[in-house]
């Protein structure tokens, strides 16, 4: 029994001095990474935002084509009834 406890101080001892020894491995490893991901999740962010921008304007434009169409409509449709008007009224 204190051979098993014996083992588990020792199995302990030695994971805690290696994880000291690795942590300022891995924190020289890792952050690197953690920033080129971060680059990368900014460029992503920012790349949608410029496509959205594109989409909204497109359909601002779109929106803006069919009201002026139809206010041309509506114009030349006021134009005829002036013209028909007239010409009821000359003869």
């Amino acid at each position: 029994m204190i051979t098993k406890n014996l083992e588990k101080i020792i199995t302990g001892a030695a994971l805690a001095v290696a994880a000291s020894a690795l942590l300022p491995i891995a924190k020289m490893t890792l952050r690197p990474l953690a920033m080129s991901g971060m680059e990368g999740v900014v460029a992503l962010v920012n790349r949608t935002k410029a496509l959205m921008q594109i989409a909204r304007e497109e359909v601002e434009d779109i929106i803006a084509e069919a009201q002026y169409e139809r206010l041309k409509k509506q114009i030349n449709k006021e134009i005829a009834m002036f013209d028909t008007e007239d010409e009821s009224l000359s003869h």
